[in-house]
């Protein structure tokens, strides 16, 4: 897994946004900016953890924060 694409699109975009609590729009965000909200990595959210549960760990929060983390510092 190279991005948050496949753990995405995978599961379902309609299904990430109700799992996160989040409107469609947001999840496109991500894709977008190819990371999830800085408020992962403050603690203030836990979607990566959310997108592990409804994957049926299939895809690893540790993982999605990864690429995020790569992703982010490199925009």
């Amino acid at each position: 897994m190279k991005n948050l694409d496949e753990p995405i699109k995978g599961i379902g975009i309609p299904e990430v946004a109700r799992a996160c609590g989040v409107s469609e729009r947001a999840v496109y965000k991500w894709l977008k900016n190819g990371f999830l909200p800085k408020t992962e990595f403050f603690g203030k959210t836990r979607y990566a953890s959310k997108i592990e549960e409804i994957s049926g760990g299939k895809f690893q929060a540790v993982d999605l924060l990864e690429i995020s983390k790569k992703n982010l510092l490199s925009a």
